[in-house]
Parts: structure tokens; sequence; C-alpha cells
């Protein structure tokens, strides 16, 4: 028994809060935790930010609703799923990914929850668990599934580590040096060969 664990951003669909700054005109929205390590005083920043601008979950939900997936995105996820079961493990939130998710036709998901209020105001956000995406491979394994994980950036190391075979999609430049023992793939085909290949070895 197989699964496939997958991140969101930077395989599947952009980098949900670069895009939401482009779309928006908000630079200060593009930090990421490659610009603030600590993910509660980002997550803060960001909160705090989006309250300034009066800016709403329906109006953030409505910007990435025009993102749409990476283009082949979802033809590939279309042909992993018919042939693996698939899990996307992701540190975005379900209130953000939810247009995203429809566009790749509802494929489960385990990310993080925000807290909005009556007005459509983003208030707090609530983490599933700490390192969440190690965690739920871990688990995996556990019940006896041989685990493929797929990942493009430095907060998916841990996933690709904790898995029987870990593969990077796209990564940053610097990470591969880093991390060697993870093949790079930068195309879906070459994605979906690599996944497929390893899964011959498990």
């Amino acid at each position: 028994m197989q699964v496939v664990c997958l991140d969101l951003e930077g395989v599947l669909v952009p980098e949900i809060w670069i895009e939401f700054s482009k779309r928006t005109g908000i630079p200060e929205l593009s930090r990421t935790t490659r610009d603030e390590p600590d993910y509660d005083k980002l997550m803060r920043f960001r909160l705090d930010l989006l309250e300034k601008k009066r800016l709403g979950l329906p109006d953030i939900q409505a910007v990435i609703a025009g993102m749409g997936p990476m283009p082949g995105a979802r033809e590939f996820l279309d042909e992993l799923r018919s042939r693996f079961q698939v899990v996307i493990l992701s540190d975005t939130f379900y209130e953000f990914a939810r247009p995203l998710m429809e566009q790749l036709a509802m494929p489960t998901l385990f990310c993080h929850r925000l807290e909005v209020d009556d007005a459509g105001f983003v208030r707090n956000y609530h983490l599933r668990m700490p390192d969440q995406k190690r965690a739920a491979v871990n688990a995996f394994r556990a019940l006896n599934f041989k685990v493929i994980a797929a990942g493009d950036s430095y907060n998916d190391t841990a996933m690709l580590g904790a898995a029987h075979a870990g593969i990077f999609f796209r990564p940053p430049a610097g990470i591969t040096g880093e991390f060697p023992q993870f093949p790079v793939t930068r195309e879906y085909a070459e994605l979906m060969a690599a996944i497929q290949a390893a899964a011959k070895q498990l």
C-alpha cells in the first residue's frame, strides 16, 4: 500500500501570499519565512496588515480564486490520483485554499485553520499541530503505508526525509546542495516518472 504526499504551494499552485501581494499591490504581504523565520511573528504581521487595509476573507478568497493552479497541475494530479492514493500536506489554511482546491477537483488536504469574525475579517490562525507534514508522514508509515513525498522548499525537507522516498519539485536555488539525497525534478512528467520509479522500489 502506497500513498503520495505532496506540498501545495510551489508544487500545484503558486505561492499564495506572494501572488496575493502582487494582485493587491501590497508588497509587504510578499514576506515569507525566508524573510522572517519566526512563523508566528510573520503571521501576526500579515493579520495586522490585513486589518489595516480592511481586507477580509471574502476579498482574499476572490483574489485566490483568480489565481488558478500552475499550468499542467490539474492534469498531473488527476493522473497521479488514478494511480496512487494522494494527500496534500500544506502549511496554508483551509479558508485560503478552498478556491484552488475546487479547481483541482477537491483532493484531500491537511493544513491549518483561520479564525474569522462575523464581518469576514481574519482575527487569528490556528495550526493543526506543529511540524504537521512530518507528523502526517510518520502516521501513514505507522499505518503500514509506503510513503512517497514531493515538495519544493525548506519547509518540506522534514516531510521528504520522513518518507520512504523524497523528491524535490522546482526547488529554489541553493537548497539542492544542502539536501543532495533528494532527486530534483522540474516538470510534471519528470515528477510523475520519479514517483513511479520510487514506487517500484518500495
